[in-house]
């Protein structure tokens, strides 16, 4: 089985193809360009790297949010474009799941933190049992205050990751009550690896969609539609 994933949810772009339990290729970046620069040429660099025929795969996973909103449309409309023309159906991976699947097998709680802007993140919380990644708690967005004390009330270790931990590393030495830990580079970020891994057990399970099917998962609305919905209520309160 062969699995193409693609992952723009957040500052990462990473693209990968895993055939049964071979990582054939991995391009990730994570360098100052936009997704549209960077998804189609990694992909198509990976094509010609690995002669992939891009007929061959079973699926294409996709990070599916929440994350930035422009990364999430711009990997949504990449897997549904590739979904189409290949006629082969998508795996909407949740992109906290993804990121805490990094660290298999990792012992305590896993906590992906994802910036979500205005102190808040978008995260959730994991553990591994008999090899198996477990929710504890699905992906939601939250104040990382709320987020901390729900880890303390928990009381057990925890291991952090993704592009939160710099923006809330000073708040988690200061707030946290239980041991913890922040993964390591070449674990802490989005990587669509892992996407891959993850889209293979859903797809085995049936979780599959079809192109014109799958949206991304933004978790709470855009910034421009906050701003829309504030000024709708100002005005209602001027009337």
């Amino acid at each position: 089985m062969k699995i193409l994933a693609l992952d723009s949810s957040g500052i990462v772009a990473s693209v990968a193809v895993v055939e049964d339990d071979t990582l054939l290729a991995e391009y990730t970046v994570n360098y100052k360009k936009t997704h549209s620069q960077t998804l189609l040429p990694m992909l198509d660099e990976i094509v010609k790297m690995t002669e992939l025929d891009l007929e061959s795969v079973d699926a294409i996973a996709v990070a599916a949010g929440p994350g930035s909103f422009t990364g999430l449309r711009i990997g949504s409309a990449t897997a549904k474009g590739l979904g189409l023309a290949l006629k082969k159906p998508l795996v909407a991976v949740p992109t906290v799941d993804a990121l805490a699947y990094n660290l298999y097998d990792a012992q305590g709680l896993v906590c992906p933190v994802m910036d979500a802007r205005r102190k808040q993140v978008y995260t959730g919380i994991y553990k591994f049992e008999n090899h198996q990644l477990v929710t504890v708690k699905e992906q939601w967005a939250a104040p990382m205050e709320e987020l901390i004390e729900e880890l303390n009330e928990r009381g057990e270790t925890v291991i952090f990751l993704g592009d939160g931990v710099p923006v809330f590393r000073e708040m988690i030495q200061e707030k946290l009550k239980v041991p913890y830990s922040f993964a390591p580079a070449h674990l802490n970020k989005q990587r669509a690896a892992a996407v891959a891994a993850l889209g293979m057990i859903h797809y085995k399970e049936g979780r599959t969609e079809t192109a014109e099917e799958h949206t991304p998962e933004y978790l709470r609305l855009s910034q421009a539609e906050r701003e829309r919905a504030e000024r709708e209520k100002a005005q209602k309160t001027e009337k």
